[in-house]
């Protein structure tokens, strides 16, 4: 078998057409991508909040905009590549929380086309309607029922995307600006979750196997500037932390976390091999068999003659049917561990489109691999954030190896189809998140708009138990004024919300996200801010479990009110700070003005 290059993945793509005024063609893509996101965002993205981790990044980035250090100023069991990222969001010509989740939708559209066009080795320009439609369909279930916000997840992958597409497009063209600006992008995916450190070892090996790297003359001091490009982002973020006195406290917090293996993922039958059988399991099963069969009538090349061909179809269709009818089963939810059978669909496609075709479909490897490095989570350990791709890139595969047929389609035809496509994943889109927002309620008891609490959440919708909540720490600003003020523990929205300075080190101190020396700094600052004085320091007494079911928020509560904690620490706080006791809404707090 042959093994292909990854620029040359497929069959040799033709020479690139000639397109009459490009620009025009570019206008029209980058004009669908982004009414998509600002559709999505409206009728979707907009609806529902809460007040965890709808904010965490944002408010990390605040802080990043004002010069603090990562790891020596902000603890973190990740790099704070994302963090870094969204300091962009601070600067768009829209309310913050409203911006940052059109950015996040921009990302998840980019990086399903250039999927897409790493997989179908076609430009972007040469797409026609029906594809062009298509993928715009997988967008929207990458999506699916997740929350659009800022987050490292999402960044991760469409930095790995558009790195990998930048490096294949300089790589084939022998443009040195695409091919290190990809590489740059690629280390960057690195500095936003440890998981996607994978990311950098592709873009390696990549440059190693392609051609293009073995040819010509220089070609070392080539490889040692690529390589050093792939490793700027690294260098710099390593040298900024140095610089403001964390490495070591870098090297702590990021070794620090709980592992993530993907077991979950990896292990989808192992535990109960009985869920082959079971939706929406035992599409993979029903895959399965497709595939076996569809080797058998396809390795043999045309000597089956027309009942070959015929046969073929029969299978690809049938093959196409079980991708559909999983994300159908699936019905958006991460319990249905959906994503997990899709991810397994394709590491099923890939080795069948390298047998038949004699080439390994490296672009199929790649969404395998980013997949992978997607559920290396804590919370989300599924590859949901690219479910849209990954049924794509199942079709695409099974398209490849199809014997060829004539073109019998019109372009209205294909676009028709296309444009269903996407009408039908939107109505499900919207459906879904209307049933339920992320943590929020649903579509119709979203009745309370937060941009009459801060300008910089304009436009988002909640509940009204939520509205009250984030009026009452709107009031208890206004009431207790100080320089610095915390409002622990699930409340990193606050900070960038209302342009509050938090004094702590930490955001948001979930159990997982406590790493290092934590406690210890936690406390230490505790000290620091009884020694100065010019403090506020909340304390939510309602838990946020209650806030994501509306139930009631207090308009007041005694100063005795028990707090809401997770491991004890913000218990621990609140009896170290001197300053007098306050109570304001459902919030109880130390106040030293």
């Amino acid at each position: 078998m042959d093994v292909a290059s990854p620029a040359h993945a497929d069959a040799p793509a033709p020479a690139p057409q000639r397109t009459s005024r490009p620009w025009r063609r570019w206008s029209v893509h980058a004009t669908w991508v982004l009414l998509l996101a600002l559709a999505t965002e409206l009728r979707v993205g907009r609806f529902g909040f809460h007040p965890s981790d709808q904010g965490f990044i944002l408010a990390q980035a605040w802080r990043v905009l004002h010069g603090e250090v990562p790891h020596a100023d902000i603890i973190s069991a990740r790099p704070l590549g994302s963090a870094v990222l969204h300091v962009l969001d601070y600067a768009l010509p829209m309310p913050l929380f409203f911006g940052s989740s059109f950015l996040s939708m921009i990302e998840i559209i980019v990086a399903t086309i250039a999927f897409a066009t790493l997989v179908t080795r076609r430009r972007v320009l040469d797409w026609g309607p029906g594809m062009t439609a298509m993928v715009a369909a997988a967008s929207l279930i990458n999506l699916n029922a997740f929350p659009l916000m800022a987050w490292h997840t999402v960044d991760g992958i469409a930095l790995t995307a558009c790195g990998a597409w930048a490096l294949d497009a300089g790589l084939t063209g022998n443009n040195a600006l695409a091919r290190r600006g990809g590489l740059v992008l690629l280390g960057c995916a690195v500095f936003v979750k440890q998981s996607f450190a994978l990311a950098a070892v592709i873009a390696v090996l990549w440059l190693a196997l392609h051609p293009a790297t073995r040819a010509g003359t220089r070609r070392a001091l080539r490889l040692v500037l690529d390589l050093l490009a792939l490793g700027a982002p690294g260098l710099a973020y390593v040298t900024w932390v140095s610089l403001g006195g964390g490495f070591t406290e870098m090297v702590e917090q990021l070794t620090g976390g709980v592992p993530a293996y993907g077991q979950r993922l990896l292990g989808l039958w192992l535990d109960d091999p009985e869920v082959l059988t079971r939706a929406p399991v035992r599409e993979l099963s029903f895959f399965a068999a497709i595939a076996v069969v569809l080797l058998a009538v396809r390795l043999p090349g045309d000597r089956l003659g027309a009942a070959g061909r015929a046969a073929s179809w029969v299978l690809v269709l049938a093959g196409a049917a079980a991708v559909v009818w999983t994300v159908v089963d699936g019905r958006f939810t991460g319990s249905s561990r959906w994503a997990d059978v899709l991810w397994w669909i394709v590491a099923v496609s890939v080795p069948v489109n390298a047998a038949v075709r004699r080439k390994v479909p490296w672009a199929g490897l790649l969404v395998l691999a980013t997949g992978f490095m997607t559920s290396l989570s804590w919370g989300n350990d599924t590859p949901t954030l690219l479910t849209g791709t990954l049924a794509l890139t199942v079709l695409l595969l099974l398209s490849h190896i199809v014997p060829p047929r004539p073109r019998l389609a019109r372009r209205w035809v294909t676009a028709t189809a296309g444009l269903t496509a996407v009408a039908v994943c939107g109505w499900v889109v919207v459906a879904r998140h209307d049933q339920a927002a992320y943590l929020d309620l649903g579509h119709d008891r979203l009745t309370a708009d937060l941009g009459d609490v801060s300008p910089a959440m304009s436009g988002i919708r909640t509940n009204p138990s939520t509205y009250a909540y984030v009026r009452q720490i709107r009031d208890c600003l206004d009431r207790f004024p100080a320089a610095r003020t915390a409002i622990l523990p699930d409340n990193a929205f606050a900070y960038p919300a209302f342009g509050l300075r938090n004094p702590f080190p930490l955001e948001w101190p979930l159990p997982l996200e406590i790493v290092g020396d934590a406690p210890e700094r936690m406390l230490a600052t505790t000290d620091a801010l009884n020694r100065s004085g010019g403090y506020l320091v909340l304390f939510q007494t309602v838990p946020s479990r209650l806030l994501a079911t509306g139930g009631p928020v207090p308009a007041e509560v005694p100063a005795d009110t028990p707090v809401f904690t997770y491991l004890g620490l913000e218990t621990a706080i609140q009896a170290r700070l001197t300053g007098r006791t306050v109570t304001c809404g459902s919030f109880v707090g130390k106040y030293a003005p």
